[in-house]
């Protein structure tokens, strides 16, 4: 039994190894596919990353603006990337912080950038520069803090606190006061008996200051300090007389209410008074003065004027001896009121509507060019032509020229008139070819030889 146990085990053993031999490779189909997956896979990343190797892919340069990102594009390390939820589009752009590190290394380039007052070049600062650049920024801090101090140090000398100087005020008693208030103080002291003739005098003085401006000129009505000045005219003193008709003339200067005023209160008599009487030359002057600035664009005072012999006393008051300077200037009033009066002419002529009736009345009642033919002023006129001074010899020509109407007969029967006036012409003429050669086209006597050119082409 032993051997055929033995040869029974060999068969089994030969059978089974027969069997393996001839066994189906495919029984165990799941494991071998498993393993070729694997293996393809493999295979596939591999032929993936060498087609990635083998292509150049383009780099996207980002701003500091999202922009948008194609498909296949490359960007920088460190770039913000995010997905535009209303585009469906990848966006990029740049970190600030890379813009600051980028300007760095720019700096480190070889440019040089100020810290304080240093100028430091980035190639070469280390720590040891730095300490040194922050101590100079810190002495040119303490050096402005002394130019400051300095500064204040002046101010506090050359000015005093607001503080000091109303404690000051109110130790004084100081009262701030208005123009009225102080016109009201100059009046009273002016008209007090008390006042010493000095003090009535720089109390006028200071008032003709003020009553230079039309509303404190009409405020002198309202406490009747136009009348007190008019009633000085009548002083014994003829300072009071020359800075009262000063003050007055400064009042009636283009000022149609007071100039009203003046003459129901009794100016212009006055005046003409001061004028036809013996007085200083001083004095004459500034009631003249105070005369034009009432008579100029008034024309019931030229109509007053005319009734109370204006013109005659004018006219002895040039022809007073030594007293060219009034007569100069009695001819540029009589230029001013000629003139007015011929441009109320044209104003007429054209039915202007700027000037109201009552005072296109009232000029239609001045008869000055009859007046002043009558008086004799067109002989007087020719003769003062004779005034050595340029400027009186322009007024004179002026006149002249106005009262060519009025005057001419008389102009052209005056064999005198025409010897100076073609003296004249001669030499304004060799003044005005010095001019010329001077450089001067329009120059002064060039205009004082045409206006002597035109009165000589009138009388022909």
């Amino acid at each position: 039994m032993a051997p055929f146990g033995m040869l029974l085990g060999l068969l089994m053993t030969f059978c089974f190894t027969f069997c393996l031999s001839h066994q189906n490779p495919n029984k165990f189909a799941l494991t071998s596919l498993e393993k070729s997956s694997t293996k393809e896979s493999e295979k596939k990343d591999t032929k993936v990353e060498e087609e990635m190797d083998a292509e150049v892919l383009e780099v996207f340069q980002p701003t500091y603006e999202w922009q948008a990102l194609r498909p296949g594009q490359a960007v920088p390390a460190g770039s913000h990337v995010r997905l535009n939820l209303q585009t469906g589009a990848r966006e990029v752009k740049l970190q600030y912080e890379d813009k600051f590190r980028n300007n760095l290394k720019e700096l480190k380039k070889g440019k040089s950038f100020v810290l304080g007052r240093l100028d430091i070049n980035t190639d070469t600062y280390t720590s040891q520069d730095l300490k040194s650049a922050l101590a100079k920024f810190k002495e040119g801090e303490r050096e402005s803090s002394k130019e400051d101090e300095a500064r204040q140090a002046e101010v506090k000398r050359l000015f005093r606190p607001i503080e000091e100087l109303k404690k000051e005020f109110d130790e004084l008693n100081v009262v701030i006061e208005t123009d009225m208030q102080i016109m009201v103080r100059l009046i009273n002291k002016f008209n007090s008996s008390s006042s010493s003739l000095e003090e009535k005098i720089a109390a006028l003085f200071d008032l003709e200051y003020y009553v230079h401006q039309m509303d404190n000129a009409q405020d002198l009505l309202s406490f009747g300090g136009l009348q007190v000045l008019i009633n000085g005219l009548n002083s014994t003193e003829p300072l009071v007389k020359e800075y009262a008709a000063f003050v007055l003339g400064a009042a009636f200067s283009s000022n149609p209410k007071v100039q009203v005023e003046a003459i129901e209160g009794g100016a212009l008599q006055k005046l003409l008074v001061i004028l036809a009487t013996d007085q200083p030359l001083t004095a004459k002057k500034k009631v003249l003065f105070a005369l034009c600035s009432l008579l100029r664009h008034f024309p019931y005072a030229q109509q007053q004027f005319l009734k109370l012999g204006g013109l005659q006393v004018l006219k002895s008051l040039v022809q007073q001896k030594s007293t060219e300077v009034l007569a100069v200037r009695v001819i540029t009033l009589l230029y001013d009121l000629v003139t007015e009066k011929q441009m109320f002419a044209e104003e007429e002529a054209e039915l202007t509507q700027d000037m109201s009736p009552e005072k296109l009345q009232q000029y239609r009642q001045v008869h000055l060019l009859p007046g002043l033919r009558e008086q004799g002023w067109c002989e007087i006129t020719a003769h003062l032509l004779a005034l050595p001074e340029h400027d009186a010899r322009e007024k004179v020509l002026q006149t002249l020229g106005a009262l060519m109407a009025t005057c001419r007969d008389h102009y052209r029967e005056d064999p005198e008139l025409g010897r100076t006036l073609a003296s004249l012409q001669a030499e304004y003429q060799a003044l005005a070819v010095l001019e010329l050669e001077e450089g001067e086209d329009e120059g002064y006597f060039r205009e004082l030889l045409g206006s002597t050119d035109g009165l000589l082409r009138e009388l022909r």
